[in-house]
């Protein structure tokens, strides 16, 4: 057929301020209602996601709740596969609004590139419309915050790409290659796109392909979800055999720089010199686009953008550290409280 039955998975888990805008704009695809349900996999939430979700259950039919007891986003997912009817699964997480074009658009794609996952860019909003709220969306999606990843940043061409966020898979592909990696509470995307293309397949990012991003509010909640996704990295590296990409290795090695240049620094005055050196650098670049952002945002954001970029670095550096000693030099299995650890982005 034209149009090949579509599964949509979401996993949520605490989304309740978002969840129902999150639906909204799935229901409301241009898509064939009549090719299409929705799986919302719930990791037990504790507010009201669940009674939300049934009640979309009750006045749309394509819409059905699952249980994820095990909480976790990549549990979610494997979840969802299984229980699909769909010959095309597509991710679309909650906290996220997703224009109408975006399923009829990503399935064509997949049909027309011969790509083994499509998914497009993502547009950040801020989470709360404070100085700081906007900061971290503007932080999310800057080049010195994100570094080259392009459906954060964007781009003006279609891109085979290493990963993209929300994609559009063909059923078949988790016979071939495997379902989600259950021990990555974050960064299993990027594992199961290294997958696909390990074994030849490929990743396709479309620019004018857009979902919107609603950002965590406050400071400490992008701290900690950026203190996870250094942790696992890590942990895919070691299951991978291989660092997947140059960029996740940059905070940690900034912040190991700096470190060193301070120990060695009482004895040697190059390691001082060395020290103040990157340390300069980073507070003009950092201080550069802080007064860029003033001058367009005002200056209450643009002060707070100073303090976002240092969070984002440091947290993403210390947790691929901290992931270091967990994953490979103790090689134990870390099992994280899924509590603690929120499964959409």
């Amino acid at each position: 057929m034209s149009h090949p039955f579509v599964t949509v998975i979401v996993p949520t888990r605490d989304e309740e301020r978002y969840i129902a805008a999150t639906l909204d704009s799935i229901l409301a695809t241009a898509y064939p209602a009549d090719r299409l349900e929705v799986l919302v996999v719930d990791g037990q939430s504790r507010d009201r996601t669940p009674a939300v979700v049934r009640e979309y259950a009750v006045r749309h039919p394509a819409v059905a709740l699952l249980d994820n007891p095990k909480r976790t986003a990549p549990a979610a997912l494997n979840v969802g596969i299984r229980a699909a009817r769909g010959e095309v699964i597509v991710r679309m997480d909650a906290h996220v609004v997703y224009p109408t074009d975006y399923l009829p658009r990503a399935v064509a794609a997949l049909a027309e590139t011969g790509a083994d996952n499509v998914g497009g860019v993502i547009v950040t909003r801020p989470g709360a419309e404070t100085p700081m709220g906007r900061a971290i969306a503007l932080g999310l999606s800057h080049r010195l915050g994100v570094g080259n990843s392009y459906f954060r940043i964007g781009t003006a061409e279609r891109r085979w790409v290493d990963t993209v966020p929300f994609g559009c898979f063909r059923r078949s592909l988790f016979d071939r290659i495997g379902m989600f990696d259950e021990d990555l509470v974050r960064n299993q995307d990027d594992e199961f796109n290294f997958r696909i293309r390990r074994q030849g397949g490929r990743v396709l990012l479309l620019p004018d392909l857009v979902a919107y991003y609603y950002a965590r509010p406050a400071l400490r909640q992008v701290a900690r979800m950026y203190f996870q996704y250094g942790y696992f990295k890590p942990l895919v590296a070691r299951k991978l055999g291989r660092i997947m990409t140059v960029r996740q290795l940059v905070p940690a090695a900034f912040l190991l720089t700096l470190a060193t240049a301070a120990l060695l620094a009482p004895w040697f005055r190059w390691a001082a010199l060395g020290g103040a050196a990157v340390a300069a650098a980073y507070a003009l670049a950092v201080g550069a686009c802080a007064a860029a952002a003033a001058t367009r945002h005002g200056v209450r954001c643009g002060l707070a953008l100073a303090t976002v970029f240092p969070v984002l670095h440091a947290s993403y550096g210390f947790g691929f550290l901290r992931g270091i000693v967990d994953h490979v030099l103790r090689r134990g299995r870390v099992a994280p409280d899924p509590a603690a650890l929120a499964p959409s982005r």
